[in-house]
């Protein structure tokens, strides 16, 4: 044991790690190909539209005052969400993806002797934060389907847990609750405990199929909602997200977080991409498009996958891992699941048409070569 790990707090010692894909170059360069060209990369559920043409020109004219810092406070743009989403400016916090933002309540309302109740085949990253604080993590088993099982996740609530982790839709499986199950469980939840709505995709989603979180914490519920400008708007790349949630508790998670959190591009690439609805509603187009792509054609194929109401999909092809090497010899690159317990799984982001059947393309290849 090295002098670090000795000093090390034990726990840390025993933490998973997150295990992202790897950059699409350094995939070109360990399979021989001479560049990145016709690489379809399609495993980390990226807008393949990219950036709006708003954030563009918002991040053009914000690159000459990068030798400023960033507005602290996120003035603009906390204005500019609460007047998009009729909420008070006092109710939001923005962070550095909403992953700071998951670890930010994770300060604030965890510790030893605490537990969070999440779903067993959801973000990892939600038991990663709590192990981090000494916190047990509550597993529940989802539904048939990979759907989260609501009632049971309030059942499974104890005198010492403090929040209840539910992503919406859910990452990986892509399957979404809907709003009746989600009145169900706020009636049944008790109050003592925070309930975490996870909404990175909520944008992708038909609005019929959206629960109203947002009227949860209107009402001043013990609700938080995590939300994020990397998916819908296209600024994965530049880490923004947000909670919104009853003031008080926005307070609390205001007291922990470390100033300029948020850097000066995201803040002003974010205040455009929100006023540009027209490149959101292309990029939903694209999305119902390519799943329906998918969903034709995997049925067709006989290959089986869970529905989803997000930009991926999780599709059963046996020895994931090994799908996946297979298929980045051929140039595309999916995530396979073995880290969620799903080791017969692939996750494939929806990308542009050409991406969907060159995907399609190899998947069938590789599946024809093992099968004979």
């Amino acid at each position: 044991m090295n002098v670090f790990e000795r000093l090390a707090n034990p726990w840390i010692r025993n933490l998973a790690v997150y295990e992202p894909g790897k950059p699409i170059e350094e995939v070109a360069r360990e399979l021989g190909f001479s560049s990145t060209a016709g690489i379809a990369k399609l495993a980390s559920n990226e807008n393949p539209l990219g950036p709006s043409p708003r954030a563009m020109e918002a991040m053009r004219a914000a690159a000459s005052e990068m030798h400023r810092y960033p507005d602290g406070s996120a003035f603009y743009l906390t204005r500019a969400v609460a007047r998009f989403l009729g909420v008070e400016e006092g109710s939001l916090v923005f962070g550095s993806g909403s992953n700071e933002l998951i670890e930010l309540l994770a300060h604030v309302f965890l510790g030893p002797g605490l537990n969070i109740v999440m779903a067993e085949r959801a973000f990892v990253v939600y038991r990663l934060v709590a192990a981090a604080e000494h916190a047990h993590t509550i597993l529940v088993p989802m539904r048939d389907g990979f759907t989260h099982d609501l009632a049971a996740m309030a059942a499974a609530v104890t005198p010492e847990t403090r929040l209840v982790f539910i992503a919406n839709p859910n990452n990986p499986t892509g399957t979404a609750v809907t709003p009746a199950d989600v009145e169900e469980y706020m009636a049944r939840v008790p109050d003592s405990v925070i309930t975490v709505f996870d909404e990175a995709y909520i944008e992708l989603m038909e609005e019929a199929d959206r629960p109203d979180t947002l009227r949860l914490v209107r009402e001043g519920r013990p609700v938080v909602l995590l939300r994020t400008f990397s998916k819908a708007y296209g600024l994965a790349g530049l880490r923004i997200g947000y909670a919104i949630a009853p003031p008080s508790c926005a307070a609390l998670l205001h007291r922990v977080r470390q100033p300029f959190n948020v850097n000066a591009m995201a803040l002003a690439a974010a205040e455009a991409a929100l006023g540009d609805e027209e490149h959101v509603e292309r990029t939903r187009r694209l999305v119902r498009e390519g799943l329906d792509f998918f969903v034709r054609e995997l049925t067709a194929l006989g290959i089986p996958f869970v529905p989803s109401k997000a930009n991926f999909l999780l599709v059963r092809t046996g020895r994931g891992r090994e799908i996946f090497r297979e298929l980045q010899a051929e140039k595309v690159i999916v995530r396979p699941m073995d880290g969620y317990g799903l080791p017969d799984y692939i996750r494939i982001t929806i990308g542009t048409p050409q991406e969907n059947r060159q995907c399609l393309e190899a998947l069938k290849k590789v599946l024809h070569r093992r099968n004979g």
